[in-house]
């Protein structure tokens, strides 16, 4: 792995983190069907999809 992908895997993993505290915060409050807790659970997903392809670009190159 280079310098800039440890980087950008390093964000992105801060990002994931921060979004699933989020998440569970308004899951806890709201309820796990809320339009609010369902968007964040999307962005969620997201990023796990963009961490997945830099971690799989790394170990195909």
């Amino acid at each position: 792995m280079n310098t800039p992908t440890i980087g950008k895997t390093n964000v992105t993993l801060k990002q994931i983190n921060s979004k699933k505290r989020e998440m569970y915060k308004k899951a806890k409050h709201l309820g796990m069907s809320h339009p609010n807790v369902v968007m964040c659970s999307q962005e969620l997903d997201e990023l796990l999809n963009h961490y997945q392809g830099i971690y799989q670009f790394n170990f195909v190159v």
